[in-house]
């Protein structure tokens, strides 16, 4: 008997548990139209090489429900017996009311049936392609093919395949802050919900800094209008609309979960630099909305981005800090997944990490995701049992054109990282690509996770990362030790969950400069293991 795949919670961390131990997530996530059998058959070979272990995977509303009530679970049966076969795990995403903001994927009879299902409209009364979150017959129409999935999933998953669910797909309003039907526009004009001024009352001190402002702003007002509790402006009507999809989605959830309590989630597409409401996918579960969605979604275990820009380290960090445990559904493909991946990681003890269209990555991005995949699970024992307890980092270059070296604390000690993006040319080992010189035009990942592992003893694994360690600044009068290396050695986790390391060679010589720093080397990855000393 196989127990149900749950969260384990501390803080603002949580590892998934599935059949009693630790599973982190080296996923990656399938195209929109990848998940039929027939389709899907010739990648799962090269899935399986890359070093998943589970696939984010859509189903769709539109198929299993082709005409109301009667449902078609062909290939959600296909995906389970075939991830199931290739010893994957699988991420469902439930394409139901909304994919990317739009409604694409509802049923025909829900499409065709506007007054039954009205649509959202701008301002100036148009229609738009997204299923109006105010109209009740949408919120319960997508919640009970919700729920038939999940009771599908309970009865015919009894091996746990399915580990998580996503429910919905990167909400959001867009060209608009917000939805005006004529319920939208009596529930605009109404009081703010108490529950949600509960929650700013009762979380006062701890509310995001963007609500915070726009509630203060105002007065900190504890009873009115949503334009009097948080002023007239695009902001508050993106406030106003997330409280709404949050219901929506909660109620969804709730109903899925009173089936399958499996854990549930939901995900948002990020804001480019500059846009404002109505410009992005508006009021989705984005980092300055998330106290509104968890007050208004508490079904849901936690909020998920979809991290598509360059600095990636600021939009997994802005998540995490909100409170939120880390879980990236879509990351961009390409060498840096797999630098992000050990950042997630490393920094923030991710739940999982996938890049998009997985089935499309290959040559030297599979080579490089497959080499951090496999750090991950090696570490993975050890990722779940440092994580949130300040003793595990993950190194990733701030700046694409470091002129300095980036230094992190870690308790007592502080790692003072540089990056190496591209192959060293022929010099001593050891030595540092100072130059810039390339051995070919690749460039490479450059990422590490840090784990103390006890006192003056650091596990170091990564790729293309130079560490020199230091003593933090002491008061005024106090001389600081310097931190030398003690010994440093190459191996493996190869039976990760008994903490079997497997020694393969010692690098006190030149690999670690005579003693001076630890190298990860571009174009390899490798798990070091490193114990300090300190001496004046």
């Amino acid at each position: 008997m196989h127990s149900l795949p749950h969260l384990v919670r501390s803080g603002a961390t949580a590892r998934l548990v599935v059949d009693g131990q630790p599973f982190t997530i080296r996923g990656g996530e399938l195209g929109n139209s990848s998940m039929e059998r027939a389709y899907l058959a010739p990648y799962w070979s090269n899935l399986v090489e890359m070093g998943l272990n589970a696939v984010v995977a859509p189903v769709y509303w539109d198929v299993l429900e082709p005409v109301e009530g009667r449902f078609d679970w062909t290939t959600v049966d296909h995906l389970i017996e075939d991830a199931r076969a290739h010893g994957m795990r699988l991420v469902l995403l439930w394409f139901g009311s909304w994919k990317n903001s739009m409604s694409c994927y509802a049923p025909a009879w829900v499409k065709m049936d506007v007054e039954r299902f009205p649509r959202a409209r701008t301002s100036h009364g148009a229609p738009l392609e997204i299923l109006s979150p105010f109209a009740a017959a949408n919120r319960d129409a997508d919640a009970r093919a919700f729920a038939a999935l999940l009771a599908h999933l309970r009865d015919v998953d009894r091996e746990s395949t399915v580990v998580m669910v996503q429910v919905e797909n990167e909400i959001g309003m867009i060209p608009e802050a917000r939805d005006h039907t004529p319920d939208a526009e009596a529930a605009f004009a109404g009081p703010v919900p108490a529950e949600l001024i509960e929650h700013l009352v009762t979380h006062r001190d701890e509310l995001g800094a963007a609500l915070h402002a726009e509630w203060h702003a105002s007065g900190a007002q504890e009873q009115g209008t949503w334009t009097e509790v948080f002023g007239d402006s695009a902001a508050t009507e993106e406030i106003f609309q997330a409280w709404h999809f949050a219901r929506y989605v909660d109620a969804v959830a709730a109903a899925g979960k009173a089936e399958h309590p499996l854990p549930m989630y939901t995900n948002a597409a990020l804001i480019r630099p500059g846009a404002q409401p109505g410009q992005y996918p508006s009021a989705g579960p984005l980092p300055h909305l998330a106290d509104v969605w968890r007050a208004g979604a508490p079904a849901l275990d936690f909020i998920a981005p979809d991290i598509y820009f360059p600095d990636f380290a600021r939009w997994a960090d802005a998540y995490a800090d909100s409170g939120n445990p880390l879980f990236v559904p879509e990351a961009l493909r390409s060498v840096d997944a797999a630098a992000n991946a050990l950042y997630a990681f490393g920094k923030h003890g991710a739940l999982g990490f996938s890049p998009f269209g997985i089935e499309s990555v290959s040559g030297n991005e599979a080579a490089m995701l497959a080499g951090a995949y496999d750090v991950v699970a090696q570490l993975t024992p050890l990722i779940a049992e440092h994580a949130g307890d300040g003793s595990m980092t993950g190194l990733l270059p701030p700046t694409a054109d470091m002129r300095t070296p980036h230094r992190v604390r870690l308790d007592d000690v502080v790692l003072e990282a540089t990056y190496e993006r591209v192959p060293a040319p022929s010099l001593a080992d050891g030595v540092i690509n100072e130059t810039g010189q390339a051995h070919g035009t690749q460039e490479l990942p450059a990422a590490a996770i840090v784990i103390r592992t006890g006192p003056d003893e650091l596990v170091v694994a990564g790729i293309g990362v130079t560490l020199t360690f230091h003593e933090p600044p002491r008061p005024a009068g106090g001389a600081a030790q310097v931190v030398g290396i003690l010994s440093c050695e190459e191996g493996r986790y190869d039976d990760a969950a008994d903490g079997g390391w497997q020694h393969l060679r010692w690098l006190n010589g030149d690999q670690t400069h005579q003693g001076r720093h630890v190298r990860l080397e571009p174009g390899r990855f490798t798990v070091q293991r490193v114990r300090l000393y300190r001496y004046r």
